[in-house]
C-alpha cells in the first residue's frame, strides 16, 4: 500500500496560492488514502474544471480530468464499469453545484457506489472571483458588485432531501477532523457527499480561515447527535445558513457527518451483472436467452 509521500513521488508540487485551503484538503486526503490501505492501482480520480482541478497533476493515481461540470457522469461510468475499483471524484462548488447541479441531485438519487469530495471557497476562484452558487447572499463580486441576490445553494440540504446515504461536511482548517470524514465516506458503501469549506485566501476576503475557526463546531459533540436521523441531519443543515456581517455568537457552522445509513441499497445492486469489470466478461460470454424471456425474437 501506498504511503501519502509515495502518492506525491511522481506528481508534480503542488501550486495552488500560498495559504489556499487545498492543500489542507490535498494533505488530508493522501494521508486518508494511506491509511485505508488503498493500492493506487486500485484507486481512480476524476477531477472538474476549477482550482481543485490542479489536483490531476498532484496525485500518482489513476485520474481523469474531466470538463466543466461533467466530473459526476465520468466518474459513474467508471464506477459502474469498474466495480473492482476505488472511485473518488473532486469538484469545486461552482463545479458541483451550479453547471453540475442536475448530476449532483441525480447522482445522489441513484446511490452510486463512490466518494463525490467538493471544494466550497463559495466564489470562483479559478477565474478571479465572480460569486458562485454557494457565495453568502449580498457578497460583492466582480460578477455582482451590487451584491449576490439570491441566497445561497443548502449543498448538504439538498443532498439529505434527495436521499445520500452519507452526507459530510468538513472544514480545511482541521486536517484531522477532515482525515477521518475522508476515510468514513470513502468506507461507506453507496454514494457519499462530503463538502468543505476551503477558503480562498486569493478572491474570498470574508469566509477567511479566522472567520471559519471563530464559528465551526462538531456535530459530534452535540449532546443528542445521531447520524441515522434524517429529519435532524436536514433540520441542522438549515442552521448553517449565515449573514455577511453576523458574528461569531450569531452563526455557527456545523461539521462532521450530518447523515448516515450504513445499509443502503446502491445502484450496482440493482444491476447484478456488473460483479466485475465490463472487459473481463468477453472471457466467459454469458446466454442472455433467459434474460430477455418473453421478448426473444
Amino acid at each position: 500500500m501506498p504511503t501519502a509521500d509515495e502518492l506525491k513521488q511522481h506528481a508534480l508540487k503542488p501550486t495552488w496560492c500560498p495559504g489556499c485551503g487545498n492543500y489542507g484538503m490535498y494533505r488530508a486526503l493522501t494521508e486518508a488514502i494511506e491509511e485505508l490501505g488503498i493500492e493506487r492501482e486500485r484507486l481512480v480520480m476524476v477531477w472538474g474544471i476549477g482550482c481543485h482541478g490542479n489536483g490531476a497533476d498532484f496525485y500518482d493515481v489513476q485520474g481523469f480530468h474531466g470538463l466543466h461540470g461533467r466530473a459526476l457522469p465520468l466518474a459513474t461510468g467508471i464506477a459502474l464499469t469498474r466495480p473492482d475499483l476505488t472511485v473518488i471524484v473532486e469538484m469545486g462548488d461552482g463545479d458541483g453545484y451550479g453547471i453540475g447541479g442536475n448530476h449532483f441531485i441525480h447522482s445522489v438519487r441513484r446511490n452510486i457506489d463512490m466518494t463525490a469530495i467538493f471544494h466550497n471557497n463559495q466564489i470562483y476562484g479559478l477565474t478571479t472571483g465572480q460569486a458562485s452558487p454557494t457565495s453568502d447572499q449580498f457578497m460583492r463580486t466582480p460578477s455582482t458588485p451590487g451584491g449576490v441576490i439570491e441566497e445561497p445553494v443548502n449543498p448538504v440540504g439538498v443532498a439529505v432531501a434527495q436521499g445520500a446515504t452519507f452526507v459530510a461536511r468538513g472544514f480545511a482548517g482541521d486536517i484531522p477532523h477532515l482525515k477521518e470524514l475522508y476515510k468514513r465516506a470513502i468506507s461507506h458503501r453507496g454514494f457519499s457527499v462530503v463538502d468543505v469549506y476551503q477558503p480562498c485566501v486569493t478572491w474570498n476576503k470574508v469566509n477567511t480561515f479566522s472567520w471559519f475557526r471563530e464559528r465551526v463546531y462538531k456535530i459530534e459533540d452535540l449532546p443528542d447527535y445521531d447520524p441515522t436521523d434524517r429529519t435532524k441531519a436536514f433540520d441542522l443543515s438549515m442552521s448553517t445558513f449565515h449573514e455577511l456581517t453576523c458574528a461569531p455568537d450569531e452563526c455557527r457552522v456545523p461539521i462532521g457527518v450530518f447523515f448516515e445509513d450504513e445499509d443502503s441499497f446502491t445502484y450496482q445492486d440493482g444491476l447484478p451483472q456488473l460483479d466485475r469489470p465490463m472487459w473481463k466478461h468477453a472471457e466467459a460470454p454469458r446466454d442472455i436467452a433467459e434474460m430477455l424471456g418473453p421478448y426473444r425474437v
